[in-house]
């Protein structure tokens, strides 16, 4: 199956605690501390694989994370650190923030991609000593690893893309140019997905054409399956037009030129300026007076046509030798250039905290607040101390004056409580 689109969510490991011990030896009385520190976290590592093709890998399987680093030990020992996690994707894959749609990523000729990186550990309470400290019975916690939403979109890499409406014979000259095997029928839609071929021109020369699905109008909103697949053109750089000349349907071959050229227009705007070569297909059994007026037309339009029959190989050797050479001189294969911003952290700052009172109860709520928690020890006075300290140095105390606290309220910070005194 054809999977061209995915939506992952990522998570970078933790980093490792910091250790709380102190040195014990014998003959080497008041050792002091000697917490090591917790190990990094994880990253998520994005790696292109040359023999993918698809995003089939992501249809099943949503949730990727890294390892988290492990916690310090005794003796200064540094905790293990967590194993990355690498996600293959095929070459050409944008990956995008699922949010806003910015591109973080385009994997286009990249090896490999640092998409989210692990937490740094804590520190062990070695670091904490002080001459008036000298046995610190707290140490950090690690931090949490970068984690988000994003969407990986396929844009596939070829050369020349074959655009035009269902069952005009794209299909049939690709498989008569290439080896490629695409289901041929003669009815609409009979190609539910894009197919890839390699054309040979001779003297080791090659390009990659690319049979997109049927276009039709209204496939820039939605209809039929040209939503789906319109976006692999965005890489091609040059565009065969097929056109059925035949009339065989009923359709005139110059409205089905002017419809599939509006479609692509509205779809991307750059489209209308990519260089484009018009095969006029089924020509074997087309009526020759249509044919005539759909060259007059084609000509005034500035461009190149070529009479074919893909389906009795005529004229399809002049095609692929004038899109080679054409190919010759065209810039390479479109790469995107990210814009992408991270998105800030929020709550890191004592100012950020969220303050709400409920019958006396004051709750305090912030990433800041949290980490704060975590990295305190509340069955030692002496972190405990360095707690209130914290509080009071960062204005907590001030902002809670500020909005009405009263002596003897309760204060609510997480799993902690305690009576708010002056």
């Amino acid at each position: 199956m054809f999977v061209d689109r995915a939506s992952i969510r990522i998570k970078a490991g933790a980093g490792g605690n910091g250790a709380v011990s102190f040195h014990r030896e014998k003959y080497v009385p008041a050792g002091g501390p000697d917490g090591g520190d917790g190990g990094r976290g994880g990253d998520i590592i994005v790696k292109t694989d040359a023999n993918m093709s698809t995003l089939m890998d992501f249809r099943y399987k949503r949730k990727y994370t890294a390892m988290s680093g492990a916690d310090g030990g005794g003796k200064g020992c540094t905790g293990k650190d967590g194993e990355s996690l690498v996600i293959k994707v095929p070459n050409g894959t944008l990956i995008r923030d699922r949010e806003t749609g910015a591109i973080i990523k385009d994997m286009t000729g990249v090896d490999t991609f640092v998409l989210a990186r692990g937490g740094t550990g804590g520190w062990g309470n070695r670091h904490f000593a002080t001459p008036t400290r000298q046995a610190p019975r707290f140490a950090k916690s690690g931090l949490p690893g970068e984690d988000m939403d994003v969407t990986l979109e396929l844009k596939l890499l070829a050369d020349v893309g074959l655009v035009g409406f269902p069952n005009v014979g794209k299909s049939t000259l690709l498989s008569v140019v290439s080896k490629a095997h695409p289901k041929i029928a003669d009815y609409h839609f009979t190609t539910l997905f894009p197919n890839l071929g390699v054309v040979y021109v001779g003297d080791g020369a090659s390009f990659v054409m690319a049979d997109i699905p049927g276009i039709i109008e209204g496939a820039s909103e939605g209809a039929g399956l040209g939503y789906d697949f319109l976006r692999h053109i965005d890489r091609c750089r040059l565009l065969i037009h097929v056109v059925d000349v035949s009339g065989s349907e009923g359709r005139d071959p110059i409205e089905d030129f002017k419809a599939i050229n509006a479609e692509l227009e509205q779809y991307s705007p750059e489209l209308m300026h990519r260089p484009q070569l018009v095969a006029a297909n089924k020509t074997d059994i087309g009526d020759p007076e249509q044919m005539e007026r759909f060259k007059v037309f084609i000509k005034e339009q500035g461009l190149e046509l070529f009479e074919i029959s893909a389906a009795t190989n005529t004229g399809v050797r002049e095609l692929v030798n004038a899109a080679a050479a054409m190919l010759a001189h065209l810039p390479p294969v479109l790469v995107y250039e990210p814009e992408y911003i991270e998105k800030p952290e929020t709550d890191t700052s004592p100012e950020d905290l969220k303050i709400e009172v409920n019958d006396d109860v004051w709750s305090l709520e912030g990433k800041w607040m949290e980490r704060l928690v975590r990295n305190t020890n509340f069955t030692d006075t002496e972190s405990m101390a360095n707690f209130d300290r914290m509080l009071r140095t960062n204005g907590i105390y001030d902002m809670l004056e500020q909005k009405g606290i009263h002596e003897g309220d309760t204060v609510s910070i997480y799993n902690l409580e305690f009576e708010y005194r002056k």
